[in-house]
């Protein structure tokens, strides 16, 4: 009797336990059954870099990687270019609807299903949310709640890097793009009325939250990760600020509640904002490398004393605390630009792609290999065993 319900305990424990690691394995899994984080193997190897014109004329970047491994390249919000080999090729433009740029594009880790937003005239002003269940090939608008900000206002959608799915802690699955507070006009005297901020969605995009407002005015554009303990990093363009505070690089944050809130304001001084000779500012990308454990992020955005050019990506080792490394992407032109890395098991595995304004949109393709090959920028050391 005994070895029989010792038996009988057994496989009751081993039939637990499968069912634990099955939903553990599930769980680290998007929809297309790829796992969302990967090695630090995959993203080196031999230096690899290379760009390509993917779009003519117009503006306005983001680009994406579908749960398939399929790379997008929105350009102006309303026109993609898909690449199915991991950036090697492109195929013919699709158009997503008409209007303008909304910027912060969503691959949704749980179902695969992709968000594009879509302003309907130069912001502020009203805005549609297309979705695609086939990794971009076809899309179609989709119903819709936004609710306002702890002020009362509603979020502009122009023109914020991409969003993200959670992927860690009680708020998984939750998708959250950055947006931002226009005031009446992007003019001089709004700017300081402007901030940026986030939205938020706990139902597959049905119904959205926008977060309290980032705790710095005359912000917009921003950027945000999240981190292998389930902190968000955000990182700001900021084109306007208080006599006597510095507007000319990066303002960042973080949230530990999933993005409803921000502390910790506080200015990135290695990180430039666009040209130093201005203000003004420029929107610049921000992605953390799909790697367990790490805290690896990429920025990018251009690093020159004036104008805009000279793009450059940086790169932090440790969640944004430090940027250690930075090597020049393309010494031409270069103005906005997005970010994004490749997915674990699919033909974009080990790559980062960064779509940027050079006559038109381009896409440089890299891996850390390529960027550890950079120049030291004396904020912090680059961590043993990466080869330097």
């Amino acid at each position: 009797m005994f070895n029989r319900s010792m038996t009988n305990a057994v496989r009751v424990f081993v039939a637990m336990a499968v069912v634990v690691l099955s939903t553990t394995v599930a769980s680290e899994a998007t929809a297309a059954d790829r796992p969302m984080e990967g090695t630090l193997d995959s993203f080196l190897g031999e230096p690899k870099l290379d760009i390509q014109q993917v779009h003519k004329g117009d503006r306005f970047p983001n680009i994406v990687v579908a749960t398939d491994g399929t790379v997008l390249a929105l350009w102006n919000g309303v026109k993609l270019r898909r690449s199915e080999d991991g950036g090697e090729t492109w195929g013919p433009e699709i158009l997503i609807a008409k209007g303008f740029m909304g910027g912060g594009a969503i691959v949704n880790e749980t179902n695969g299903e992709i968000l594009a937003f879509v302003e309907a005239h130069h912001p502020p002003g009203p805005w549609t949310i297309h979705r695609s269940k086939d990794h971009g090939k076809t899309w179609a608008a989709m119903e819709f709640v936004v609710k306002p900000d702890s002020n009362g206002n509603l979020p502009s959608m122009h023109m914020n890097e991409h969003g993200i799915t959670l992927r860690h802690g009680k708020h998984k699955g939750r998708l959250l793009r950055p947006s931002r507070y226009y005031g009446k006009q992007n003019s001089h005297d709004q700017w300081p009325k402007h901030y940026t901020n986030a939205i938020y969605s706990d139902d597959d995009g049905k119904t959205w939250n926008t977060s309290d407002p980032f705790p710095a005015f005359g912000t917009g554009e921003a950027t945000l990760a999240e981190l292998a303990d389930g902190r968000i990093y955000y990182n700001s363009r900021r084109h306007w600020a208080p006599e006597g505070v510095n507007p000319l690089r990066r303002w960042t944050a973080h949230s530990t509640d999933g993005g409803k809130t921000w502390e910790g304001l506080s200015i990135c001084e290695v990180l430039p904002d666009g040209p130093q000779n201005t203000n003004y500012g420029c929107m610049g990308g921000l992605v953390r490398l799909p790697i367990k454990d790490k805290d690896i992020l990429i920025y990018s955005n251009c690093d020159t004393p004036a104008g805009r050019n000279h793009g450059t990506a940086w790169a932090s080792f440790d969640g944004g605390k430090t940027w250690p490394l930075k090597r020049l992407v393309d010494e031409g032109g270069f103005a906005y630009s997005s970010l994004n890395a490749g997915r674990p098991a699919t033909k974009s595995e080990g790559w980062i792609y960064l779509q940027y304004e050079s006559g038109g949109a381009k896409v440089a393709r890299f891996n850390l290999s390529w960027l550890l090959g950079g120049k030291n920028t004396g904020n912090g050391e680059v961590p043993k065993g990466f080869g330097l």
